[in-house]
C-alpha cells in the first residue's frame, strides 16, 4: 500500500493497495484507445419491428458512438427527429472520449432512424416500456495506455491486485480493487461537486451556490478561472452575463437568480435549485461518495479486509443478476463471520460502507466506528441529509471492493476487463499507472 496521488486524496482516495511502481503513460490518446460495451440487462418483453406501436411505442436501438456523450446524442437524436429530448432514453450515461457501445430507445412511430455523424446505429426492435437507466449488468473495457514509461511493471501489479482479491492470499483467478468513487464523480478539471455537496447538507446555501459559481481551478483554462475571479471578488452578480464563458450555463442559471436578489438562504437555494434536477441530485450524491472514499481509505489504513468480512460489518447479498443488493442487509455477529465468509467467496455476499443518509445503518465494532470517525471530521451526521427537495437522502449501501477478470496485452500495453454498474475503470486503471488523474481522464 502507498499514498495515492495529492488530487486523488483530495476526493477521499488516500492509498493505492500496490506498492510496484506504476506503468507511467496516459489513456485517451484517442478515443479508440478506450472502449466501453455495456453488458445489457432490458428485462422487457422485445417484439419485432412489426408489432402493433400502440402496444410497443417504444423503438429499441444500439448505438456505437465516436465523440459523443450520451446526453449530447440523445439530444442530437431528438433534434433530428423534431421530438422531444425527453422521448430518448438509455441503460447508461458514457462520456465523448471514448468509443462506446449502449443500449438506448425513443418513443418514435417509425422505425427508421436518421443517420447521425459518428454513430452506428442498430435497430433491435419494439417494447413496452422504455430503456430505463440502469437495464445494465455493467461494462466491458479495453484500455489502451500509451507511451508506458515502465510496461513490464504490469504483471506484478496484477499479482498484487490478485493478492488483494485473496485478502492477501494468493488468488489464481479475478483481481480485485477498493471500489472507490473515481475521479470524475467530483469534476475532473475542477473536483468541487462534493465540496458544494457538504455546504448543502450543512445546510449552507450561500457557500454552495458561490463555491460553484465562482470557486477557480488551475486546471481549467484561464479565461474561466479568471472570470470566476472577478464574479468572486465582488459577487456583483448581475455582471455574471458579461463575465462568464457562455459554456457555464449552470453557473450563468445560478447567477441570474442572484441577480433578483441574494439576501437570504432561500434565495440561494432558490438560485441552486435553477439547475436540472439530475444536477441537484448529484451534489449530495458527491459528498455520500467522498464519504465513502474516505471510510474505504480508513479501512485500507487499519488493515481490514475487503473481501471477508469482520464483526460488525453489513454485507449485501447478492441479487438474480449475482449484483450487489443493497436492499438485503445484515449486520455480521461474531459467530456468523466464518459463514459470511464463505457466502462472500462464492459471491452470494458482498461486505459494504454507507453511503450515508438519514436512514443510515452503521452496523457495529470497528467497521461502525470508522463510519462514526469520517463523519465527525467532517462534521455531519445522519440528519444533515434530511434536505428539501432533491437535496435530501435516506442513504444506501455499496459494496467496498469490485473483482473482476484482467487480460494483458503488450505493445501497447491494453487492459482488457468487466465492471459492474456503477464501479469505474479509472479506479482500476490508476493502480497500473500512478499517474496524475489528468492522465486517467
Amino acid at each position: 500500500m502507498r499514498d495515492a496521488h495529492p488530487i486523488e486524496a483530495a476526493v477521499g482516495i488516500e492509498y493505492y493497495v500496490t506498492d510496484t511502481d506504476g506503468v507511467g503513460g496516459h489513456l485517451r490518446d484517442r478515443p479508440t484507445d478506450f472502449r466501453v460495451r455495456e453488458r445489457e440487462a432490458f428485462g422487457a418483453d422485445l417484439r419485432g419491428l412489426d408489432a402493433a406501436i400502440g402496444s410497443y411505442p417504444h423503438l429499441v436501438f444500439r448505438a456505437t458512438l465516436r465523440g459523443w456523450d450520451t446526453n449530447d446524442f440523445a439530444a442530437g437524436l431528438s433534434n433530428k427527429l423534431a421530438i422531444s429530448r425527453e422521448r430518448v432514453s438509455w441503460a447508461g450515461t458514457k462520456d465523448k472520449h471514448a468509443v462506446t457501445t449502449q443500449l438506448f430507445s425513443v418513443r418514435y412511430e417509425s422505425n427508421d432512424l436518421p443517420t447521425v455523424d459518428g454513430a452506428d446505429v442498430d435497430v433491435l426492435g419494439r417494447a413496452g416500456r422504455p430503456v430505463l437507466f440502469g437495464d445494465l449488468i455493467g461494462n466491458e473495457f479495453e484500455l489502451v495506455v500509451r507511451d508506458a514509461i515502465q510496461p513490464e511493471n504490469a504483471d506484478t501489479i496484477a499479482e498484487e491486485l490478485r493478492q488483494f482479491a485473496g485478502d492477501g492470499e494468493e488468488s489464481n483467478e479475478d483481481i480485485a480493487v477498493p471500489n472507490y468513487f473515481g475521479q470524475q464523480r467530483f469534476g475532473s478539471k475542477r473536483a468541487i461537486t462534493h465540496r458544494v455537496g457538504l455546504d448543502i447538507v450543512r445546510g449552507e446555501w450561500e457557500s454552495a451556490a458561490v463555491r460553484y459559481v465562482c470557486e477557480a481551478s488551475d486546471r481549467e483554462l484561464e479565461r474561466t478561472r479568471t472570470a470566476r475571479e472577478r464574479l468572486g471578488a465582488d459577487l456583483e452578480w448581475k455582471r455574471a452575463d458579461e463575465l462568464l464563458p457562455g459554456g457555464l450555463r449552470f453557473e450563468r442559471a445560478i447567477a441570474g437568480r442572484l441577480a433578483e436578489g441574494a439576501d437570504t438562504d432561500a434565495d440561494y437555494r432558490a438560485a441552486l435549485e435553477r439547475l436540472p434536477t439530475n444536477l441537484q441530485r448529484m451534489f449530495t450524491n458527491a459528498a455520500q461518495s467522498y464519504a465513502f472514499n474516505r471510510i474505504l481509505s480508513e479501512r485500507l489504513r487499519r488493515g481490514l479486509p475487503f473481501g471477508r468480512p469482520v464483526e460488525g460489518d453489513v454485507v449485501c447479498f447478492a441479487d438474480e443478476d449475482g449484483l450487489p443488493d443493497p436492499g438485503r442487509t445484515q449486520v455480521v455477529e461474531g459467530g456468523q463471520v466464518g459463514t459470511i465468509s464463505r457466502h462472500c467467496e462464492r459471491g452470494r455476499a458482498f461486505v459494504t460502507a454507507p453511503l450515508v443518509g438519514t436512514d443510515t445503518e452503521f452496523g457495529e465494532g470497528e467497521p461502525a466506528a470508522i463510519a462514526r470517525h469520517v463523519l465527525d471530521d467532517l462534521g455531519l451526521d445522519r440528519s444533515n441529509f434530511d434536505r428539501p427537495g432533491e437535496f435530501g437522502s435516506t442513504g444506501t449501501r455499496r459494496a467496498i471492493r469490485v473483482s473482476t477478470d484482467l487480460d494483458i496485452e503488450a505493445d501497447p500495453l491494453t487492459l482488457r476487463f468487466s465492471l459492474p454498474k456503477g464501479s469505474y475503470a479509472t479506479v482500476l486503471a490508476r493502480e497500473f499507472l500512478k499517474v496524475d488523474p489528468d492522465d486517467l481522464a
